[in-house]
């Protein structure tokens, strides 16, 4: 087993609704949101960033504007939408149930385990 790769493929799961609790707080340039992500411990390459807040923009979670900057081109500042909150809250159930499961099944196992030592 690839452990890297799984480990890789849980962060990308939750991609989105990392992106979208980090606009919802404060409206952020990719840079921002980065730099936050990998605070997080959650490493993320521009190249995979953009697609993804193209793809949240569309899908009309995600809005933008264009800010000028004082360090060098101006920058286009992403917020949430309306919708956006709502697949926040939602994506925010299905973590919480996702928690839960979770633990759920780490506690069986190990009350399992005990009982067959």
């Amino acid at each position: 087993m690839n452990i890297e790769n799984t480990q890789a493929q849980m962060r990308k799961g939750i991609l989105e609704y990392c992106i979208l609790l980090i606009v919802a707080g404060k409206d952020s340039y990719v840079q921002d949101i980065i730099n936050k992500l990998k605070d997080s411990k959650i490493l993320v390459v521009e190249g995979t960033l953009y697609p993804l807040m193209t793809r949240l923009k569309n899908a009309g979670l995600l809005s933008y504007r264009w800010e000028e900057s004082p360090q060098g081109p101006p920058r286009k500042y992403y917020s949430i939408t309306a919708e956006g909150q709502q697949a926040l809250k939602a994506l925010e159930n299905s973590w919480n149930e996702l928690i839960t499961s979770i633990e759920t099944l780490k506690t069986s196992h190990c009350n399992h385990s005990t009982h067959l030592s």
